[in-house]
């Protein structure tokens, strides 16, 4: 059997528990770096952020960490339990913070804005609230969005794709579910559908119109082993799934790039003046 006729699961097959160590250590390197010794992040009861939850609850005592949760008032509320679930099993210190009379105050004078509007006003809405919390911890924001979201721009920029390091960044969905398993996150939350939860009954897949199966194993193909098109097509991906992505991934670039700055001095930020991100700390 050629590995590409392995399942999806099987072909990003990762060693879960060296992926474990090597993002906890990141987590541990990258917030000293930074000059801060706590963290906060967003808990939604979805398997991204619980897995960043056990993470960093390997990578910090429990007083260095804070696990917000901010429900909206059409958030289900099986995910706020299995947040609590997961605050419970770890021992996490946590907040809930509804964030519906921000969300509503901000529309009051809108009534007929759309969901995409006001799912984006809760995304960055949350982002708010943990960059407060940040500022008054002294916390630094760990991010919650993994390696196909971030390809696929699928997240709010400045909302839940803001942050300040993140360690599932470069991990599918397919790989974090293992990361999942390994780390013991309750069953309930690796077996439900994914969601963004912005409004009643939404799933993830269902709005992107593909399994994340599905787009895991043609990103990789695409992204990582930098098959082309014609390799891909042989490898029996539809060209119209093959296209429909590809456009998703090049168009939502600007998601993925801090903004660009118009070049007017011999130095400019971004592209002569470069240094690390913890250059001076």
């Amino acid at each position: 059997m050629n590995r590409f006729e392995r399942s999806t699961e099987e072909l990003l097959a990762i060693s879960a528990p060296l992926a474990v160590e090597m993002m906890t250590r990141f987590l541990q390197d990258e917030v000293t770096k930074a000059g801060f010794s706590k963290v906060v992040f967003g808990l939604s009861g979805g398997i991204d952020s619980a897995v960043v939850a056990y993470l960093a609850a390997r990578a910090f005592d429990r007083g260095q960490i804070l696990a917000v949760l901010m429900p909206y008032k059409t958030s289900s509320p099986a995910s706020l339990d299995d947040a609590r679930r997961v605050v419970e099993q770890l021992d996490l210190p946590s907040e809930i913070v509804d964030i519906t009379p921000m969300v509503d105050a901000f529309f009051a004078g809108d009534p007929e804005a759309s969901a995409l509007r006001r799912g984006n006003r809760m995304a960055r809405e949350r982002m708010c609230v943990l960059y407060d919390r940040s500022a008054r911890d002294g916390a630094l924001v760990i991010g919650t969005s993994n390696k196909t979201e971030l390809l696929l721009g699928y997240g709010t920029q400045f909302g839940d794709l803001a942050s300040a390091i993140n360690p599932i960044g470069d991990l599918y969905k397919t790989q974090i579910r293992q990361v999942a398993r390994y780390l013991g996150v309750p069953k309930e939350i690796q077996e439900k559908p994914p969601s963004a939860d912005l409004w009643a009954d939404q799933t993830d897949e269902q709005e992107l119109g593909f399994t994340y199966e599905e787009v895991d194993r043609l990103l990789y193909c695409m992204v990582d082993l930098q098959y082309s098109r014609r390799d891909l097509v042989s490898l029996g991906f539809a060209p119209r799934f093959i296209d429909a992505v590809a456009k998703r991934v090049r168009i939502n670039q600007f998601k993925r790039r801090s903004p660009v700055i118009a070049k007017l001095s011999r130095r400019t930020i971004g592209v002569d003046f470069r240094y690390p991100r913890d250059w001076g700390l």
